[in-house]
């Protein structure tokens, strides 16, 4: 037998013998040292022949009282509040019994009033110390060892320890952090606490400091990375009333942002036994497994070059933010119209990546002689194209500008890059941009169109640029999407709205979504992807809204209908019912890449987007709504009939026919206005 075993077992043998011994010498010490407090040290002898021929009695009875009361049969080194109360009980009975009897016999004359309540305290003090001395000598070996495995690495006691964040109430966190010290080495070193209720902030617990609440993770976070202490994984310290809300989901989210795993304790630990963790992911709503991609192929294209991101500072480009630099490029322009956003990715960039040149570039893509100077100035080899107004019923409202920046605004940006030699653009696109019956939708279609016309261009030059597309559904948890509206809902309590009880959506994580843009680049660079056409990830089977909404309410811990109710509200303006990730008239291609798929499109020319496109901006300065919506809609209907025509060229005399059933999929899919309609029938 192991020399650890053999200790086991003889500690165990020999507990509650060594706590009745000193149990028998803590009362006869207690006596003692009650009557010389008393007395001010000076016991008359009298007393003292007292003490020593009533002392058996004392310890005879108080040992019997506190064998009987249970105290040896306790773990007392993870001793909790009651098991300190039964004590006290038990050594008050412990003098109190012998007293007792000495006063009945007539023996207790030598004995001053107040010796037994100094005793009983005494007693007290005595028998609590002498069982928390295991407790906290193991918390101090256990701090020194971890302290020694900080700063020796290298060595042969050094610890290999994840960082976490806990979150929960305290009296939850504090049992998780009682279950950490018990074991040695500790596999998780506790950098900081989240206090669900936020009431705590500031003070410790154990030790570790309380850093606010659940709103405060990003805070935390970066004050960690700044002190060389990042964590890895959040811990959820849950009690026997779980969470109750969106808090959870609310951290779940952030911390999918943060690249930090999500773990959650049992309810009731049982400090003898292993703690065994619960992993909790936000892609658990989609019901699949997530897309995991090889970063090899994907280092070796951006590793060394330069790179810049449009919307660096919205929820995709953050992420590619991020995912980016730890490839390691030489430099990475941020440019975005936002300052707030801008200021916040780039104080994450530097915290982060402090080796990477970061450069915040405060511009919007409409503002074409400034894009331009920005790519003549910075010359980046790869664009991440993610700017874009993305919220359907926003864009609908507001045309104008969602052609600026959609529309112009992407032209702006692959004009610059065409003109500056970029080795490559990737322009993010949505399943919305297939038959598009909205504006966004057909804002993001023109714009697939004109970078493939771009792509295609240059097809007989193979050292010019490459355009690519990168097409993907609904990202979970980004800002204005489903997730963050269902969030809010489920901290007011309020019933969750979904729009149909048959509208289903693509959905897919922003890491995945971040990973098939990388590797559309990769593909394109390395494996010489075929000019114009589209990368597709596959994300199954489209799930339905209201499957989100119940999977999300059971994640909060409540129950769907009961705790929460789900209201169907309607389709809104520019919504389809489903969404399609490939036009009929894309042939649909297998990839090399698992997982991903790729359609090649009908394209349209270069000269037919750019006089479109110019008419559509002298529109939108004009801001004639009207016009260009009804241009909008005429420019995609020019290009759809000659895609049809190109597809069918047998059957030129069934365009009427084509065109009908165009139409009438737009109104059985989405509720639009009659305008909306009217304009696709003229246009077809």
């Amino acid at each position: 037998m192991p020399i650890a075993g053999v200790s086991s077992a003889l500690l165990r043998k020999w507990r509650k013998p060594a706590y009745f011994i000193y149990d028998a010498m803590a009362i006869a010490a207690s006596l003692w040292i009650a009557l010389s407090l008393r007395m001010n040290g000076d016991i008359p002898p009298h007393m003292l022949y007292g003490m020593l021929v009533n002392l058996p009695v004392f310890i005879i009875s108080g040992t019997t009282i506190l064998f009987f009361s249970g105290t040896y049969n306790r773990l007392w080194r993870l001793a909790s509040f009651p098991d300190f109360v039964r004590m006290i009980e038990a050594s008050v009975f412990a003098i109190a019994i012998p007293v007792a009897v000495m006063m009945l016999s007539g023996n207790g004359k030598w004995m001053p009033t107040s010796v037994p309540f100094i005793q009983a305290l005494v007693l007290i003090s005595l028998l609590a110390g002498g069982r928390l001395w295991q407790r906290v000598l193991r918390a101090e070996i256990s701090r020194f060892l971890t302290s020694r495995g900080r700063h020796r690495q290298n060595s042969d006691m050094a610890v290999s320890q994840q960082r976490v964040l806990l979150a929960g109430r305290p009296e939850y966190v504090e049992n998780v952090l009682r279950h950490f010290e018990m074991i040695n080495p500790p596999p998780f070193l506790p950098v900081g606490i989240l206090d669900i209720d936020g009431v705590n902030t500031h003070l410790r617990l154990r030790g570790v400091p309380i850093m606010g609440g659940i709103d405060a993770v990003q805070h935390a976070v970066a004050t960690l990375t700044a002190r060389n202490e990042r964590p890895t994984s959040i811990i959820l310290a849950t009690g026997p009333d779980d969470w109750k809300g969106g808090g959870k989901l609310k951290l779940v989210t952030a911390a999918q942002t943060l690249h930090l795993s999500v773990l959650r304790a049992p309810t009731a630990p049982e400090m003898d036994k292993p703690l065994r963790l619960e992993a909790i992911n936000i892609a658990d709503l989609l019901d699949r497994p997530q897309a995991h991609l090889d970063a090899d192929v994907v280092s070796r294209a951006i590793r060394g070059e330069k790179v810049l991101i449009t919307g660096a500072g919205g929820s995709i480009g953050r992420e590619l933010v991020g995912q980016i630099a730890g490839f390691g490029p030489s430099e990475m322009m941020l440019l975005d119209c936002c300052e707030y956003n801008l200021y916040a990715i780039e104080m994450e960039l530097r915290e982060n990546y402090p080796d990477i040149l970061c450069r915040p570039i405060l511009c919007s893509i409409r503002q074409r002689q400034h894009v331009m100077a920005v790519f003549a100035q910075f010359r980046p080899a790869f664009v991440f194209h993610a700017a874009a107004l993305k919220h359907v019923p926003m864009v609908e409202i507001n045309i104008c500008s969602g052609v600026q920046t959609n529309v112009i605004g992407t032209r702006n940006v692959a004009d610059a890059a065409k003109r500056h030699g970029v080795r490559a653009m990737v322009q993010v696109s949505t399943d919305k941009a297939v038959n598009p019956v909205g504006v966004m939708g057909a804002t993001k279609r023109l714009g697939e169109l004109y970078c493939q016309a771009l792509d295609l261009e240059g097809a007989r030059r193979p050292n010019t640029s490459r355009f690519m597309t990168v097409r993907f559904g609904n990202v979970l948890g980004s800002s204005g999407s489903l997730i963050p509206l269902f969030q809010r809902q489920l901290d007011r309590r309020a019933p969750l709205t979904v729009t149909h009880p048959e509208i289903t959506r693509y959905f897919m994580t922003v890491h995945e979504a971040v990973q098939l843009i990388l590797h559309s680049t990769a593909r394109a660079m390395e494996y010489g992807l075929k000019r114009g056409r589209i990368i597709v990830l596959d994300m199954g089977e489209p799930v339905k809204i209201i499957d989100i909404a119940r999977r999300m309410i059971r994640l909060a811990g409540l129950i769907p209908e009961r705790d929460v109710p789900i209201q169907i509200v309607g389709l809104r303006p520019g919504e389809k019912l489903y969404e399609e990730l490939f036009d009929e008239r894309e042939q649909q291609l297998p990839s090399e890449l698992p997982g991903v798929l790729e359609a090649e499109p009908v394209p349209a020319t270069i000269a037919e987007l750019q006089a479109g496109f110019d008419i559509l901006e002298r529109s939108v300065l004009a801001h004639n709504e009207d016009a260009v919506r009804s241009q909008l809609f005429s420019l995609l209907n020019q290009v759809t009939r000659r895609a049809s025509a190109a597809t069918v060229p047998d059957n030129a005399a069934d365009e009427p026919l084509i065109a009908t059933l165009q139409i009438a999929h737009l109104a059985k899919n989405v509720r639009s206005s009659p305008e909306v309609i009217r304009q696709s029938a003229a246009g077809a």
